[in-house]
C-alpha cells in the first residue's frame, strides 16, 4: 500500500475543496428530499403559506416535474375543485421561485468565497509543488526498491508455499508409515509367537536327528571296520594267489618232469595226471574267490561314497562355519566382544556377540572356530566336503565378512608356510593326493583349473598368458583381445565362462604356481579399515573328470574356492574416487548375494541369480544336490561390532537354506 501511495501524483487542494462542497450539496439535497415531500403534501392540504422556503430544497427533477404537472381530470363542471388545484399549483410554483432566488444568492456567495480560496490555494500549491517534486523523485526511487523487494518476497512466498505443501505431504506419508508400522508390529508379534512355537518343535526334532546322527556315525564306524577287514582279507588272498602262482609254476615244472617220466612208468603218469587235475580245480577256485573279492572292493567303494554323501546331506547341503579373527595388538584392539557358550549343546557351535547395551546375542552354526583355531583345525572339518568333489559333486567353499576379518587368511593363508596354508592350497593338495591313491583301484582323473576375479562387476582372467601385473594392464589386455567372459550354464548344470583360460594340471605344484601368479595380480587396495584390502571376488575353479578302467564308472565334479571381497561401510572406509566406486560395486554384489540367499530361504519361485556376476557364477552351487560351505569371518574388536552383527545375521539366514534331492536338475551320469 505504501508503494502505491508514493507513486501517485500530488493532489490539487483546490479540487479537493470543490469536491467537498459538491458532496455537501448532494448530501443537503438528500436530506431535504424527505421534508420536501411532506411539506408539498401539506401544501396540497392548503398550508403552503406557513412553510419556510429556507427549509425546502428542490432538485432539477422536482422542478421539471412541477413545471410539467397537469391538471387532474375530474368533473367537467366542478370549477371549484379546478380552482383549488390551480391555486395549489401556483403556491408551489411560488415556493419554487422563492427557493431558486435564495439558491442563487447562496451560490453567488459560495462562488466568491471559492474564488478567494482558490487564489490562496494556488499560491500554496506553487510552494508545495517543488517540495512534492523532490518527494516524488525520492518516492519513485523507493518505489523501485520496493518493487524489487516485492518480487523477492513473492518468490520467497511461492517457495514457502511449495515447502509447506511438501511438508504437509511428508507429514501425511509419515502418518501413513506410522500406521503401517503399528500394523507390522502386531504382525511381527504374532510371527514371533509362531517362530517361538516352531523353535520348540524344531528343537525336539533336532534332538531326534542328533540321535539318528549318532546311530549313523556308529554304523559308519562299523562299516569302516568291515572295509578294513575286507581289505586285509583281500591282501591275504592276493598273497595266497601269488603263492599259488608260484606253486603253479612248480607244478608245471613237475608236470614237465612227470611227462618225461610218463614214458618210463604208466602208473606214475596216471597219479601225476590226477594230482594235476586236482591242482587245476583248486586254482580255478582261487581265481573265482579273487574275482568275488574284487567285486566286494568295488561294492565297498560304492557304499562308502553313498554313506559319505548321506552323512553330508544330514549335515546340510549348505553349511555355515564361523571363524573369529584374533585381536591385533598393533591396532590397540584390547576388548573382545565375542564369547563362546560352554553348554554341551552349543559347544563348538555357538557364539555370543556382546552389544553396546551389555546384552548378548546368540548365534548357532554348524561349526564355530575361536581365535585360537589353526588352519589345519579348520581344514579337518572341510576335508570330507572336498572329497565330495572327487565323488562327482559340485562343491563350493567361500569366505564372507567385512574387510580385515581374515577371509584371505582363511582361504589363501601363506602357501609357502606349511602351518599357515589356507583352505585353497590345502584342498587342492588333498584332491591330488587322493586321486593318486585311487589309481590302484583303476581310477584315472583329469584336472582342469581356471582362476578369475570379479572387479567392479567385470570378470577378469587371472591366467591370461603374457600379462603384466596391475589392474590397468588387465583391463587393457581384456580390451585388446576382445574378451567378453560371458557366463553360461548348460543343461547338465555345468558353468562355463566364455573365453576364460582353462589350464590342464597334473600335480599340486603346478596349480600352486598358477595360484601364486594369480594372487600377485589380484586387485588389492588400501582403505582406512585395512592396509591390504581385497577389492575383488577371487574365484578358483577345479574341474574333475574321473574314469574307472575296471568298472567303466565315470564321475564329473567341480570344486569352487572363493575369497569374496570385504564388505565395508562408506563412512568407515573413507573411500573416494576409484576406491569409492570399488566399494559401491562390492557392496552391491554382496547385497545381490543376500537377496539370492533370502529368496532360497523363502523358497520363492524366482531367485535373482542374474542381478550380479557373482550370483550368476554361483548359481549351480546354490541349487539341487550341490554342496556349499560358507565361512563367515568376523573381527572380535569393539569397533567392528556393527559389521560383525550384520555378518552373523546374514550367515544365520544362509544356514536356514535347505537344498534337497527333489531340486536336482538332470546332471552328469553318476553311477553311485
Amino acid at each position: 500500500m505504501a508503494s502505491r501511495n508514493q507513486n501517485r501524483p500530488p493532489q490539487n487542494h483546490s479540487n479537493v475543496g470543490s469536491e467537498d462542497i459538491e458532496r455537501q450539496r448532494v448530501s443537503g439535497r438528500a436530506k431535504a428530499r424527505a421534508p420536501l415531500t411532506a411539506m408539498v403534501n401539506n401544501a396540497t392540504a392548503g398550508n403552503i403559506e406557513g412553510i419556510d422556503s429556507s427549509m425546502i430544497e428542490f432538485t432539477k427533477d422536482d422542478i421539471e416535474a412541477l413545471l410539467n404537472e397537469k391538471m387532474k381530470k375530474g368533473t367537467p363542471f366542478d370549477n371549484k375543485k379546478k380552482m383549488e388545484q390551480m391555486v395549489d399549483l401556483i403556491k408551489r410554483l411560488k415556493l419554487c421561485v422563492q427557493w431558486c432566488a435564495n439558491k442563487i444568492e447562496t451560490l453567488h456567495s459560495e462562488v466568491e468565497s471559492a474564488v478567494e480560496k482558490c487564489s490562496a490555494t494556488e499560491i500554496e500549491m506553487k510552494n508545495k509543488t517543488e517540495e512534492l517534486q523532490s518527494d516524488l523523485n525520492s518516492a519513485n526511487e523507493a518505489y523501485r526498491r520496493l518493487e524489487t523487494e516485492k518480487s523477492i518476497i513473492v518468490e520467497s512466498l511461492n517457495d514457502t508455499r511449495d515447502f509447506n505443501k511438501e511438508l504437509q505431504d511428508r507429514l501425511k506419508s509419515l502418518k501413513d508409515s506410522q500406521n503401517e508400522a503399528i500394523k507390522h508390529k502386531e504382525m511381527f508379534r504374532e510371527e514371533l509367537k509362531k517362530i517361538t512355537d516352531d523353535r520348540d518343535r524344531l528343537q525336539g526334532k533336532l534332538n531326534e536327528v542328533m540321535l539318528e546322527r549318532e546311530k549313523y556315525i556308529k554304523f559308519k564306524y562299523e562299516t569302516y571296520s568291515k572295509l578294513d577287514k575286507l581289505a586285509s582279507k583281500t591282501e591275504a588272498l592276493e598273497e595266497t594267489c601269488s603263492s599259488q602262482k608260484e606253486k603253479i609254476n612248480i607244478l608245471e615244472q613237475k608236470l614237465h618232469a612227470e611227462r618225461e617220466k610218463l614214458e618210463m612208468a604208466d602208473l606214475s603218469a596216471m597219479e601225476t595226471r590226477a594230482t594235476f587235475e586236482e591242482q587245476k580245480k583248486f586254482i580255478r577256485k582261487l581265481q573265482d574267490q579273487l574275482a568275488d573279492k574284487e567285486f566286494q572292493v568295488v561294492e565297498g567303494e560304492k557304499l562308502r561314497k553313498k554313506l559319505h554323501n548321506t552323512v553330508l546331506e544330514l549335515k546340510g547341503n549348505i553349511r555355515v562355519f564361523c571363524r573369529v579373527r584374533p585381536l591385533l595388538q598393533d591396532r590397540s584392539e584390547t576388548k573382545m566382544v565375542v564369547t563362546y557358550p560352554t553348554s554341551i549343546e552349543m559347544l563348538g557351535r555357538g557364539i555370543e556377540l556382546e552389544q553396546n547395551a551389555g546384552q548378548k546375542q546368540l548365534f548357532t552354526f554348524d561349526k564355530v572356530f575361536n581365535d585360537d583355531a589353526s588352519q589345519h583345525d579348520v581344514f579337518t572339518e572341510i576335508s570330507q566336503l572336498v572329497q565330495s568333489a572327487l565323488d562327482g559333486y559340485k562343491v563350493c567353499i567361500f569366505a564372507y565378512g567385512q574387510t580385515g576379518s581374515g577371509k584371505t587368511h582363511t582361504m589363501m593363508g601363506r602357501p609357502d608356510s606349511p602351518d599357515l596354508k589356507g583352505m585353497i592350497p590345502l584342498s587342492l593338495e588333498q584332491i591330488f593326493q587322493t586321486s593318486q591313491s585311487l589309481k590302484h583301484q583303476g581310477w584315472n582323473y583329469k584336472m582342469q583349473a581356471s582362476v578369475l576375479e570379479i572387479y567392479n562387476e567385470t570378470i577378469k582372467d587371472l591366467l591370461l598368458s603374457n600379462r603384466s601385473s596391475g589392474i590397468d594392464q588387465t583391463r587393457a589386455e581384456n580390451s585388446v583381445h576382445g574378451k567378453q567372459y560371458t557366463i553360461r550354464h548348460d543343461k547338465n548344470g555345468n558353468t562355463h565362462v566364455l573365453d576364460l583360460t582353462i589350464v590342464d594340471v597334473c600335480s599340486a605344484d603346478e596349480i600352486s604356481s598358477l595360484l601364486q601368479k594369480a594372487a600377485q595380480i589380484r586387485s588389492m587396495g588400501r582403505t582406512q579399515m585395512n592396509e591390504q584390502s581385497s577389492r575383488s571376488h577371487f574365484v578358483v575353479t577345479l574341474r574333475i573328470c574321473g574314469v574307472n578302467e575296471n568298472t567303466e564308472q565315470q564321475v564329473q565334479g567341480v570344486l569352487n574356492l572363493i575369497d569374496l571381497a570385504g564388505s565395508e561401510r562408506l563412512s568407515r572406509s573413507g573411500a573416494t574416487g576409484e576406491r569409492l566406486k570399488e566399494t559401491q560395486a562390492i557392496n552391491q554384489s554382496l547385497s545381490c548375494l543376500s537377496n539370492v540367499i533370502f529368496a532360497l530361504a523363502k523358497k520363492e519361485e524366482h531367485v535373482p541369480f542374474r542381478d550380479s556376476k557373482l550370483t550368476h557364477l554361483l548359481q549351480p552351487c546354490l541349487e539341487g544336490d550341490s554342496k556349499t560351505l560358507m565361512f563367515v569371518n568376523i573381527s572380535p574388536d569393539q569397533s567392528s561390532i556393527d559389521e560383525s552383527l550384520c555378518s552373523l545375521r546374514f550367515a544365520s539366514r544362509v544356514n536356514a537354506v535347505k537344498l534337497g534331492i527333489h531340486n536336482v536338475r538332470p546332471r552328469h551320469p553318476l553311477n553311485v
